[in-house]
């Protein structure tokens, strides 16, 4: 009965709002994303970053079925909030309506407001239903047709330049081509596919180049809850176990301005591959097993790599193939990227099994991945890669755990890899009361430890040869304001690239955000990072190679708000200064962007000039664009970035994107290098995408 008092209660409060219920909300993916990524580099995989968000956006949770796990996984929730909604399910059952969180423990308006995207409540399920007619009648289904193209031609494309090695003249035309079918019901099942070719990429059916049309294909099939099966994934798929250092899944957040719920990864199994990333994904068939508190899953792959292969001679005049390089970039644009594609055969064995506690607050499980290349993999030989995997089969294992206590949710992961490398994560995140959250997470990679699919917290691109500590805080003086901050304190025992010595450092960010209105948002921030480097550019390293630190100073205002219920506006400041040898470099640039939006159509526009001294200096800026495309490109030098975007409803069934952007450089007359210069001074790219419901 109380219940009951407290929701009519807060139903007549949100009268208006929970009368559009079931009126899916609109996602802002650009401020989540910069929310997650405040200072945006190299280092970041975002694209698998953005596919993983915009997943759980086209796949909304059901806060009735959902677990602690997929929670977590958002990114957005701390433990307290995470353990305040299971022990609301566990007292009181099922939710009557999504606004009903609202009244958890530790939740509060602007917690629901971020999440809501990422919600749903089902009022019907179909499960009943024999699968076929499921999958027939499903209405979440789409098929999605992208057209990009670069309209400045590339030297790659010039077909009577004598000056270019005919290896490297790109073999088909500009055009850049993508399809993808998708059907998904939520804990049922998901069919999809996808066919790309990246412009510069031939369209051509020869099965001895691998290549049959598309260059790129992928397929998936995932069934949910089939008797005691858990999940049973056939084709493209990913799995995440852990805190990552086994199987990653691909995607890491890592450091950024959410500082307390991105360092602990969730373990959320096997997940269907969605993504035109043409690696960091298992081909087979992968099966999860439920017996009561206990999960077990297997994984077994077969799949193509992109690898230059070097042949010589034994003394019986044999010749002997091995592996000097693997290719993740998916182009095969010219002979001799084409000569690349799946030139090695990689297989995969993997296991995972698991405990989850009937409490739900602890669970521990057990990874192992054997991985078995068809020709040795031999690197070629560089000081600071001597202890990087070499060979033709690689095994890792590891244990892991989660447990919460109180306000206090535990976790961490120990893996050793058949080089006898070890690599460890260990950390909690903790409500300290309702206003601060506190993390802090401690790492230690063993320069010799070797696991292929590991995207664990790092600072460097992979966990190995680290050593850090990272402390992360959150706090809510108000309503209004929020404070986050983090610092992390890194050491690399071996040589890096660029470091031809064991070296350290330091990370730190503040990051201030002002709304006192839920359509207006100032926030200020600021991240410095101090690092080591050698004098020289040179790849090749001596032990008497001299080292300097390079300090990277990063700051950025905004100002965000809805001028009408039709106009918003976005304005920022970004500016940075590297300090490297006595010398001292600056970049800056300003945005402006608004966004027109009426019933059935929006615009959005953006200006920007920006102005960077070095290569050191580029900026980084996430940009709108057509749905399921990512864009965040660098800028260095001086110039100009615009863009148009527009979105036109033209059926119920039916929504048309179309970009175009230009960048204009006053710094220069040639634009990148190699077979993807531009002779001139602007570049402009243009994007069109159809969007088509069969349902």
């Amino acid at each position: 009965m109380k219940r009951i008092l407290i929701l009519i209660s807060f139903l007549l409060l949100s009268l208006p709002t929970i009368a559009q219920e079931n009126a899916p909300p609109i996602l802002d993916i650009q401020q989540l994303m910069e929310r997650l990524f405040p200072i945006q580099d190299e280092e970041l995989d975002y694209e698998a970053l953005y596919e993983l968000l915009l997943e759980l956006y086209q796949n909304p949770l059901d806060i009735n079925r959902v677990t602690a796990a997929e929670l977590l996984a958002t990114y957005l929730l701390t433990p307290p909030q995470i353990q305040a909604f299971i022990n609301h399910q566990t007292t009181w059952g099922e939710f009557f309506s999504v606004y009903e969180l609202q009244s958890l423990p530790n939740w509060d308006s602007a917690t629901l407001v971020t999440l809501l995207p990422f919600l749903t409540l089902e009022t019907t399920k179909n499960s009943s239903k024999p699968f076929l007619e499921r999958l027939r009648s499903e209405e979440n289904n789409f098929l999605v047709f992208r057209y990009r193209k670069t309209w400045e031609l590339r030297q790659g494309y010039s077909k009577n330049d004598s000056t270019i090695n005919p290896t490297s003249r790109y073999l088909g035309d500009p055009n850049d081509f993508f399809l993808r079918f998708r059907v998904q019901h939520a804990k049922d099942f998901s069919l999809g596919f996808i066919l790309e070719k990246d412009a510069g990429e031939a369209l051509a059916w020869d099965p001895k180049t691998s290549r049959f049309g598309f260059n790129f294909a992928s397929f998936h099939l995932t069934r949910y809850g089939l008797a005691k099966w858990k999940t049973i994934s056939l084709g493209d798929y990913q799995a995440s176990f852990g805190q990552g250092l086994v199987f990653g899944a691909g995607f890491s957040l890592g450091k950024g301005a959410e500082t307390v719920p991105t360092v602990r990864r969730s373990s959320l199994g096997l997940l269907p591959y969605t993504a035109s990333i043409e690696s960091g994904f298992f081909r087979g068939i992968g099966l999860t097993r439920q017996m009561g508190p206990w999960q077990s899953s297997l994984l077994i792959s077969s799949i193509g790599k992109d690898g230059r292969v070097n042949q010589s001679k034994d003394s019986l005049d044999s010749v002997l193939k091995t592996i000097t390089s693997l290719s993740q970039t998916g182009l095969h644009r010219s002979l001799s990227e084409l000569s690349t594609k799946n030139q090695v055969r990689e297989t995969n064995l993997g296991s995972n099994l698991q405990y989850n506690a009937n409490s739900g607050r602890w669970t521990a499980g057990l990874n192992l991945l054997h991985t078995q290349f068809s020709i040795p993999w031999i690197r070629n030989s560089n000081s600071y890669n001597a202890f990087d995997f070499s060979g033709q089969s690689n095994q890792v294992g590891s244990i892991y755990a989660n447990l919460s206590w109180k306000n206090f949710a535990f976790f961490g992961e120990s893996a050793r890899s058949r080089s006898q490398g070890q690599g460890t994560v260990l950390g909690f995140v903790s409500s300290l009361s309702r206003t601060v959250d506190f993390s802090l997470l401690w790492r230690s990679y063993d320069r010799h430890f070797q696991s292929l699919y590991a995207t664990a917290f790092a600072e460097g691109t992979r966990p190995s040869n680290e050593r850090g500590a990272y402390l992360g805080f959150q706090l809510k003086p108000s309503a209004t304001i929020k404070l986050n901050a983090y610092v992390d304190f890194f050491t690399f025992p071996w040589l890096k690239f660029r470091v031809s010595t064991p070296s350290n450092g330091q990370e730190w960010l503040v990051r201030w955000s002002y709304q006192p209105q839920k359509n207006r948002l100032v926030l200020f921030q600021f991240k410095q990072e101090r690092k080591m480097r050698n004098l020289s550019e040179e790849d090749e390293f001596t032990p008497t190679e001299q080292v300097r630190f390079i300090l990277k100073s990063h700051a950025q205002a905004s100002l965000e708000m809805d001028i009408s219920t039709e106009l918003t506006s976005r304005s920022r400041v970004l500016w940075n200064q590297v300090t490297f040898n006595q010398k001292k470099t600056q970049g800056w640039m300003l945005i402006q962007e608004c966004s027109f939006t009426r019933p059935n159509w929006k615009l959005t526009a953006r200006m920007a000039l920006f102005d960077t001294d070095t290569f050191d200096n580029r900026l980084y800026a996430y940009e709108q664009n057509a749905v399921g495309t990512f864009a965040i490109p660098a800028f260095s030098g001086r110039g100009s970035r615009q863009y148009l975007l527009a979105q036109y409803r033209i059926h119920s069934r039916l929504t048309a994107y179309f970009r175009i952007a230009q960048t204009y450089y006053r710094d220069r007359e040639v634009i990148s290098s190699g077979m993807q210069e531009i002779s001139g001074s602007k570049q402009t790219d243009t994007v069109l995408l159809l969007r088509y419901a069969l349902h």
